[in-house]
């Protein structure tokens, strides 16, 4: 498992759990931010998750659903736990590797001049090679496939929020 915050990963173990339908029925979506509740909820929901999909176009319908369901456990693991100062954007479904270094930089930039203090980019495959910049922690896999545990996702999570508190 690949999480890192700036540039520095950290490694572990596979630890993914389903969660309840209702518990994910209780994550933030950006959808559910009304215009006029938005300046008052801002100062709360300081985080941006970015979910990355790495799709190319290429895969069989069986293969775009087990990549969402995959990006939908890793996801889990932030959205539950720290749901009241996290915000979920769409995803980036269709990236090829050319551009996908540019448009993820281009939009952790542009979600953090909007207002956001933080963007995490989350991914259920494997991101090694590319450099997000202005992502402040990105959670993948690492080269052998092995997930993020909830444990390292939380301690990268409240290790960022404690340094943007410093």
């Amino acid at each position: 498992m690949l999480i890192g915050l700036a540039k520095t990963p950290f490694m572990g173990n596979i630890e993914i759990t389903d969660e309840s339908q209702q518990e994910r029925e209780q994550e933030m979506k950006f959808s559910d931010i009304a215009e006029q509740q938005w300046d008052e909820l801002k100062p709360y929901l300081d985080t941006c998750l970015l979910p990355v999909t790495g799709m190319t176009g290429l895969e069989q319908p069986h293969e775009a659903t087990l990549a969402l369901e995959k990006l939908r456990d890793v996801m889990d693991l932030i959205e539950i736990p720290f749901k009241g100062r996290i915000v979920t954007y769409p995803a980036m479904h269709y990236l090829n590797a050319e551009s996908a270094e540019a448009l993820v930089t281009t939009t952790c930039r542009s979600l953090k001049e909007s207002g956001f203090r933080f963007v995490i980019v989350i991914s259920a495959k494997n991101q090694d090679g590319l450099e997000y910049p202005d992502a402040d922690l990105v959670i993948c896999p690492g080269g052998e496939g092995e997930a993020p545990t909830s444990a390292n996702v939380s301690k990268a999570v409240q290790a960022l929020w404690n340094r943007g508190d410093s």
